[in-house]
């Protein structure tokens, strides 16, 4: 290889050479070294390649704390901002949820505004120590830390889930069994718990006609008879209303177990027509209510003329 590299530089090998030894060969051959050593180095040769070597990456078990630490944070923020996942630890919400489900509850659109309507299914705090008595779980640290970064269901917070039935301004009655009503318009409630009555015939608030305050809303369970919701509520402090402030978000999928998959969407009942009437009548009343002042004021301005010509055409024929 030396005599080739040689060979190519001059234009003709050693022995063409007159008066040149092999030893002076070996020393052309070596003084032509650096070119062809440097293309050894580069492939990683011999001699010294002291910052030439490429960084070697850490190791996976090195690298691990840091994805967790991402990972975690990820966590943390999707459950403040975004998602949070929820069990359902009742019976209040059957067939719609079961005992054991975990619900996706989307935070997001709250946070520009949105506000519950009508027929969602919300995730909120008490409001009023509804779960006063009810057993809480004991979750262990490791299940505390998950919670809290939400990579599991809270076990600790005393939140509820139900379906909003009204919203501020709806009048929501119910008498006998049924059916529920919001602002004159019957409900057609197929998610209503099989065998269950929309209303209950009991003196604790089964049989109710509320008009909800605006901020709040009225909620129930879908098993009728197996819930404890707004009607039996009426008599705490929000008079069984739920304030929107404490609603943490609305239900949009059940997430397990996988043969539970759904989603939750608003039922079409809830879009009937008529069953806004209260409010798009409020406009109209409002308008009403500004044109009656006009209407009298016109009225009492064309009778005084009317009265003033009377009085001249009078005084003149009594002249006449």
């Amino acid at each position: 290889m030396g005599d080739l590299a040689v060979g190519a530089r001059s234009g003709q090998g050693p022995e063409e050479q007159p008066g040149r030894s092999d030893d002076a060969a070996n020393a052309a051959v070596t003084d032509q070294g650096p070119a062809a050593g440097e293309g050894v180095q580069a492939d990683g040769g011999g001699g010294d390649d002291t910052g030439r070597q490429q960084k070697k990456p850490r190791s996976f078990w090195k690298e691990l704390p840091l994805l967790i630490g991402i990972a975690l944070v990820l966590a943390l923020l999707i459950k403040t901002f975004l998602v949070q996942a929820f069990s359902i630890p009742s019976a209040s919400m059957e067939n719609t949820l079961k005992i054991g489900d975990r619900v996706l509850v989307d935070k997001l659109t709250p946070w520009f505004g949105s506000k519950p309507e009508r027929g969602e299914v919300i995730v909120f705090h008490d409001p009023a120590d509804w779960l006063e008595g009810e057993p809480t779980a004991d979750p262990n640290a490791i299940q505390q830390v998950l919670s809290w970064v939400g990579l599991m269901p809270s076990a600790d917070e005393k939140d509820l889930i139900k379906r909003v039935i009204g919203v501020g301004g709806d009048t929501v009655e119910c008498s006998g069994t049924g059916p529920l009503k919001v602002n004159g318009k019957a409900l057609n409630e197929p998610y209503v718990y099989a065998g269950n009555t929309p209303c209950s015939a009991d003196n604790a608030g089964g049989t109710f006609k509320v008009k909800v305050p605006a901020g709040k809303v009225w909620v129930m369970g879908d098993h009728r008879q197996d819930s404890m919701d707004s009607r039996y509520h009426q008599n705490d402090k929000n008079s069984g209303f739920v304030p929107v402030d404490n609603v943490v978000g609305r239900a949009i999928v059940v997430a397990w177990p996988p043969t539970h998959w759904s989603t939750l969407p608003v039922p079409d009942t809830f879009d009937q027509s008529g069953i806004n009437a209260a409010a798009s009548a409020a406009p109209g009343a409002l308008g009403l209510a500004g044109a009656v002042p006009l209407v009298i004021w016109r009225r009492r301005k064309i009778t005084k003329g009317l009265t003033d010509g009377n009085t001249r055409v009078s005084g003149t024929g009594t002249a006449g």
